[in-house]
């Protein structure tokens, strides 16, 4: 597998693929793992080009305010056919992101690389990985291809067969691929950084982004909990953590740097164990001076929200503060789908954000929404439950994901073959439901959660 051992550096591409999806929206998300991938590669003596088929900022692109709606905003979108098996979907499917005229251009910008990484995201979004790979195979028939991510890890033979890759990478483990680069371009390496220890780990490579509306951030990976429906646990086994300071440091240098405003956490379990890592974290913004905005779009646990927490986030910057707690019916709770959350926790939580300062508009409550078995009068109680203390229901419709407590169940109560095709596993469809997907009951509870 290796190649001759060449005096030139080489080339690696990186590559964020489209969207297919019925929709799909900017929300603080970014490829992390590819673009540390590229730090990674960068410090080892790599020569680095990256792509995002997902860029709102392409230069052909409608220009837009990067700081609009906290650096969130819609991606660019073109209607093309519904997958094979989803007829029964009346909405308009898309491909979000550039135009493919403009993404077959910038293949051409890049030179001739020596290897191409690709990622994946969501399981169900693997068609727009597959024309991706489809189209840089077509511009670089010669290039190996390396495709990892959620998808070829949640995924792996689906990905193997159906995406065109050279190679599947499953599962967590830059220092593996740091070693294939190695292998493939015949470049010797000598590793700069301890796998098992973040704060090793470069800063990510957003700054080859064209513009930066916003960093995301992970201060952590994997989560000590074991959620019925989440496969955290299996996409990242083990629980690590980075020294507050270095989370500090990060957030001060792309403030200080690249005047970069909106942060997003993204950690499984930012709140736990607060004393040795949020509240430093938070201490650390405050005692720095930071004059920016934070928010976890991933949620952060409820029975974590202490007074002191709450006071912490208000005076650090926290706009959006996202609690999961899945369902209002806590009773439910006692099996399926998540344990971690009692209804004393919620009322805590809601109570101490309040106090903090926090508006209604800033507090939300995820709902999953369309779980196996449960009823469409559990999810409108839940709704309800979450209004009456005056914050924000946000439903979060249910996916089902392989190698999770959850998925079995799942398949058996879906009128799909979600074994058969990933495609089926959308959450846009309730793909729980044995009866035929209704656009008027999702619209009915959109409208329930609405103020």
């Amino acid at each position: 597998m290796a190649a001759p051992v060449k005096h030139d550096l080489p080339n690696i591409l990186l590559v964020n693929p489209w969207i297919h999806d019925f929709a799909a929206y900017d929300y603080w998300a970014k490829p992390l793992g590819l673009l540390l991938l590229a730090a990674i590669l960068r410090r080892h003596g790599f020569k680095v080009s990256y792509l995002d088929c997902l860029d709102r900022f392409h230069p052909k692109a409608p220009q837009t305010d990067p700081s609009a709606s906290h650096g969130r905003g819609p991606y660019l979108k073109t209607r093309i056919p519904k997958p094979e098996g989803l007829e029964d979907v009346h909405r308009n499917f898309s491909r979000y992101g550039i135009k493919k005229d403009w993404f077959i251009e910038d293949l051409r910008s890049v030179g001739h690389p020596d290897l191409i990484f690709v990622t994946s995201l969501m399981t169900y979004w693997y068609p727009g990985v597959q024309e991706t790979i489809g189209i840089v195979r077509q511009k670089f028939p010669e290039t190996p291809i390396i495709l990892g991510g959620i998808y070829a890890t949640l995924c792996t033979a689906h990905a193997i067969k159906i995406c065109g890759a050279y190679q599947v990478i499953s599962g967590p483990g830059i220092h593996r691929v740091l070693k294939l680069a190695e292998d493939y371009t015949g470049y010797s390496v000598k590793p700069k950084f301890d796998p098992d220890n973040l704060n090793t780990y470069p800063i990510t490579a957003f700054d080859l982004q064209r513009k930066i509306p916003y960093i995301p951030l992970l201060t952590s990976l994997g989560c000590p909990f074991s959620c019925t429906y989440c496969a955290s646990n299996f996409l990242n086994p083990k629980h690590m953590r980075r020294d507050p300071e270095s989370v500090v440091e990060e957030i001060k240098f792309w403030h200080d740097q690249h005047g970069i405003k909106n942060f997003s956490f993204y950690d499984d379990a930012l709140l736990i164990n607060p004393h040795q890592h949020v509240i430093p974290i938070l201490n650390g913004i405050i005692n720095s001076g930071i004059n920016a905005w934070f928010h976890t779009p991933n949620a952060v646990h409820a029975s974590e929200i202490t007074d002191e927490i709450a006071r912490l986030m208000k005076k650090a910057g926290f706009k959006t503060i996202r609690l999961g707690i899945e369902t209002g019916d806590f009773s439910f709770k006692t099996e399926e789908p998540d344990k971690k959350v009692t209804e004393k926790d919620f009322k805590r939580a809601v109570f101490n954000l309040k106090n903090a300062g926090f508006r209604r508009d800033e507090i939300g409550a995820y709902l999953l929404a369309g779980l196996p078995g449960e009823s469409l009068s559990t999810i409108k109680a839940s709704i309800q439950m979450v209004k009456a203390f005056n914050i924000t229901p946000i439903l979060a419709h249910y996916t089902p994901i392989p190698h999770t407590v959850l998925w079995q169940k799942a398949a058996t109560a879906s009128r799909y073959d979600l074994e058969s095709d990933p495609v089926f596993t959308n959450n846009a469809i309730s793909p729980c439901r044995k009866d035929p997907f209704s656009w008027n009951q999702i619209s009915l509870l959109k409208n329930l959660a609405s103020f």
